[in-house]
């Protein structure tokens, strides 16, 4: 297209300067062809196409024809083989053809030096402006790039912070819902083996109370998780104030605990005080399902740098596996910057130990 808009334009502009078509001028025009013909190939082969567009302009030039516009044809060649990255291609193709146009030039004399200089001046211009436009080009892409290069990265962030975001809920819901199923659960199963009416009765209290909790702390979650300002929470979190009330739903499941607290008791951040009152309340949740007849004591500690929370008992454990529950307990630990032990106890029963830090979070 490019080509035929030139050549259109050069012929035309030859025909007005010769003063109409002649069949003398046919070398004139086979020079201009050539030129034209040069722009076809100069994807391809650019170094060829400047050099065949420079040397049918220099050939237009220095022969016995009239002045043209030939020498458009070399112009738009130089211009497009810079401006597309084809530098060598562009300067060594216009030094041909200034070589063959100059060569004339100064043979014939300081006359035609002058228009040589001028062409010259030309040229520069053209190449200099094909160099400007390459430049900008390379901006552009460089600057499209970088664009795409962002939004990938703020996609990447959200997809990250979405998948965060999914697993703090997924964590937050098994913790609420796990201890108090596992309660409800542990209470229906002695119903069902207990003969006594009263007993059977107790245990049948004990769901009921259970399940008012879970329904209580599921509304919690659901409406932290409803919530735009989360700096004011709807009802109070899940706390180690708190936790006696968890200690008790413990013991009302069948499984004695004991809690001692040590150090100066305080305020903690509340990343780490939920965490904290997790890790108690999912370590409680694996001790009543596999501990069977056991005891547990639960442990607080205050540091002055970090709080240490410990679960331990001495029924027959669950083994070396890592389940879900220790999983989620672990990442809670990390999250924070601490550390979370679970594992076996040399004389038996099994122990989770999580040291939190309070500088991180405060």
């Amino acid at each position: 297209m490019l080509a035929a808009v030139v050549g259109a334009v050069v012929l035309a502009g030859t025909v007005f300067y010769t003063d109409g078509f002649h069949i003398g001028d046919l070398k004139a025009y086979a020079m201009v062809v050539v030129g034209v013909a040069a722009l076809t190939v100069r994807r391809r082969f650019p170094l060829f196409a400047v050099t065949l567009a420079g040397l049918s302009t220099g050939f237009y030039y220095v022969g016995p024809f009239p002045d043209g516009p030939e020498m458009l044809t070399f112009a738009v060649a130089s211009f497009l083989a810079v401006a597309e990255g084809h530098r060598l291609a562009g300067y060594l193709g216009t030094a041909a053809g200034l070589a063959v146009f100059g060569s004339a030039e100064f043979a014939v004399g300081p006359p035609h030096v002058g228009r040589f200089v001028s062409v010259l001046a030309w040229v520069l211009v053209v190449l200099c402006a094909g160099e400007v436009f390459r430049y900008h080009r390379a901006y552009v892409i460089e600057a499209r790039r970088r664009k795409d290069e962002a939004e990938r990265t703020r996609e990447e962030e959200f997809r990250r912070r979405a998948t965060e975001e999914r697993l703090r809920i997924a964590r937050e819901v098994h913790d609420v819902l796990a201890h108090q199923i596992s309660l409800i659960n542990v209470q229906a199963g002695a119903a069902l083996h207990r003969r006594d009416p009263e007993q059977a009765y107790a245990a049948l209290d004990a769901i009921k109370d259970a399940s008012k909790q879970t329904l209580r702390e599921l509304r919690r979650t659901l409406g932290v998780l409803r919530q735009v300002d989360e700096a004011q929470p709807l009802s109070p979190a899940p706390s180690l104030d708190r936790i006696d009330d968890l200690i008790s739903q413990t013991k009302d499941a069948g499984l004695p605990v004991r809690l001692v607290v040590s150090g100066e008791q305080r305020d903690l951040p509340t990343p780490v005080d939920l965490a904290a009152y997790r890790i108690v309340q999912e370590a409680l949740t694996n001790a009543v399902r596999h501990a069977g007849e056991a005891t547990a004591t639960v442990l607080v500690r205050y540091g002055p740098d970090q709080v240490v929370v410990e679960v331990c008992d001495d029924g027959a454990g669950t083994g070396a596996a890592e389940g879900n529950g220790i999983r989620g307990m672990r990442e809670r630990a990390a999250t924070l910057g601490g550390t979370l032990a679970a594992g076996p106890r040399p004389g038996g029963g099994f122990l989770v130990r999580a040291s939190l830090p309070l500088t991180e979070t405060v």
